[in-house]
C-alpha cells in the first residue's frame, strides 16, 4: 500500500513538473513573440525611420514634398510601405538585411550631405534593383493592377498601365524618383524610352495619346 502511494505521488509530481514547465514555456512564448512584434511594429513607424540626421535632414525633406506624404485623399504612405514587405516572413527578412544600414551609420558612411549626395546613385540603385527583381512587391502593399480602374485615370496614365502589364513590366520601371529626389543625371521616365515608342507605334497608337502637347491628327510622324 505504501508502494502504491509512494508511486502515485511521483506522478502526480511528475505530472505537476511537467504542466509548469508548459506553462512557464507558454507564457513565456507570448511575452517573448509580443516583444518581438512590438519592436517590430516600433522599427516600422516613421519616427524611427527619421531618427537618424542622415534620413531627416535628407530624403525625408523630398518626401515631405511628394504626394506619398501630402494628397488629397489624406492617405499617407510612411518609409515602411515602400521599403518593407507586409507579409511578416519577408518583413522579417528585410529587417535583417537592414542591420547592414545600422552598420553603415555607425562607421559615419553617410552623415553629412556631402556623402549623401556622393552615395546616392548608389544608394537609389540599389533600391531600384531589389525592386526591379522582386516585382515591386512593397509597392503592392498599397497598389495593384487589379484593383486599378483605368477608366477613371487620365487616358496617359491608363493608356502605359495597359500596356505595362501587357509587357510583364513592374512599377519601379516607370516610377522612379516618386517619393525622393533623383540623382544628379539620371532622367525620370517623361517621355518614355525608344523601346516605349516602338512598342507603341507597333500598336499604331497617336503620339497625342501619350503627350498632351502633341496636335491631335490622324497622320502622325513618329520619328523612324
Amino acid at each position: 500500500m505504501i508502494r502504491f502511494y509512494r508511486h502515485l505521488l511521483a506522478r502526480k509530481l511528475i505530472f505537476g513538473t511537467t504542466l509548469g514547465a508548459a506553462v512557464f514555456f507558454m507564457v513565456s512564448g507570448v511575452v517573448y513573440w509580443g516583444a518581438f512584434n512590438t519592436a517590430m511594429e516600433a522599427t516600422n513607424n516613421l519616427e524611427f525611420c527619421i531618427s537618424c540626421h542622415e534620413m531627416k535632414d535628407n530624403v525625408y525633406i523630398e518626401y515631405q514634398k511628394s504626394t506619398h506624404y501630402k494628397n488629397r485623399s489624406g492617405v499617407r504612405a510612411v518609409c515602411s510601405d515602400c521599403h518593407v514587405p507586409d507579409e511578416w516572413q519577408h518583413k522579417v527578412v528585410r529587417k535583417i538585411r537592414a542591420t547592414n544600414e545600422l552598420f553603415h551609420t555607425i562607421i559615419g558612411s553617410i552623415n553629412t550631405k556631402e556623402r549623401f549626395s556622393a552615395k546616392r546613385e548608389e544608394l537609389a540603385r540599389s533600391v531600384w534593383a531589389s525592386m526591379k527583381s522582386n516585382d515591386s512587391h512593397e509597392c503592392r502593399n498599397c497598389h495593384n493592377f487589379d484593383a486599378m480602374d483605368s477608366k477613371s485615370q487620365i487616358n496617359r496614365s491608363s493608356l502605359v498601365h495597359s500596356s505595362a502589364q501587357e509587357r510583364k513590366m513592374t512599377c519601379i520601371d516607370c516610377h522612379k524618383g516618386i517619393a525622393h529626389q533623383l540623382p544628379e543625371g539620371i532622367e525620370s521616365y517623361i517621355g518614355g524610352s525608344d523601346e516605349d515608342h516602338v512598342y507603341y507605334k507597333d500598336k499604331a497608337l497617336k503620339c497625342y495619346q501619350c503627350h498632351e502637347n502633341m496636335p491631335n491628327r490622324e497622320q502622325e510622324d513618329w520619328g523612324f
